[in-house]
């Protein structure tokens, strides 16, 4: 596996968060419909490697967790 390909593309994946958290909110279904389907997209292409996996179930806490805090304001 390309470690640096991955990871590369893990820190656009996470600016593009960014832009359509900002085009759609957190709370909406399009972003978070984007976001299941594009990280889920990382699992197709890398073959379920077992870090990808767990990269992408970490970043998806993370973005759980943020969403929850700015819901609770």
């Amino acid at each position: 596996m390309d470690y640096a390909k991955f990871f590369a593309e893990v820190a656009d994946w996470i600016l593009m968060v960014n832009q359509k958290a900002s085009e759609h909110g957190m709370q909406s279904d399009a972003f978070w419909d984007w976001v299941m389907h594009s990280s889920g997209e990382f699992g197709v292409r890398y073959k379920n490697n077992e870090l990808v996996v767990r990269q992408m179930l970490m970043l998806l806490d993370w973005l759980e967790l943020v969403h929850k805090k700015t819901m609770e304001g």
